[in-house]
């Protein structure tokens, strides 16, 4: 680990290692650059729910996998805050994955059927964007909670309220977009 300009600690790949809440809360690596880590842990987020597709994963099974996720982050969070000295460090991401599985959960997918692929990649665009718009902005009570609830309970919810957020605005793009 090295200290960053501002003071906090960086973890590099030693540290990502050394406990496997470590490798977990940092988004398997996804959060460790030390520009944009968020950007980047909700990027990891993508292939890994394209896998859960393929996978042929129904909702209410991502529904289980993210809860299960959620759980294991919530530990892994703290634990991994309390090693770096931080308990919302930015470079714990597995919060970001486990919301913009959420948001996805209400995007068009590939199938039988299915709208364009171009048209897809787009709504899964479009997902990304309001997700990461709310959980930078922070909206009340986003905000409200990220800033009271302590541990790795409280690093979790303010993404999980986010993700609600950013699922609420792309389901109203989605009933207006026929009208568009």
């Amino acid at each position: 680990m090295s200290a960053s300009k501002r003071g906090l600690i960086q973890p590099d790949l030693r540290f990502l290692f050394s406990k496997p809440a470590h490798f977990i809360a940092l988004g398997f690596g996804s959060g460790l650059p030390r520009k944009a880590p968020g950007t980047f842990g909700t990027l990891a987020a993508l292939p890994l729910y394209a896998l859960m597709l393929w996978l042929g994963l129904g909702v209410n099974a991502i529904l289980a996998v993210c809860a299960v996720t959620f759980l294991i982050g919530w530990w892994a969070a703290h634990v991994t805050g309390h090693d770096l000295g931080v308990h919302d460090h930015g470079g714990i991401v597995i919060d970001e994955i486990v919301a913009m599985w959420l948001v996805l959960l209400l995007v068009p997918t590939p199938g039988a059927g299915s709208m364009p692929l171009a048209e897809i990649a787009l709504w899964w665009g479009i997902a990304f964007a309001a997700f990461r718009l709310f959980d930078i902005w922070k909206p009340w009570p986003i905000r409200f909670f990220d800033a009271r609830v302590p541990g790795g309970f409280g690093v979790m919810l303010d993404d999980i309220l986010a993700a609600v957020y950013a699922g609420l605005l792309v389901w109203l793009l989605q009933a207006a977009a026929p009208l568009v």
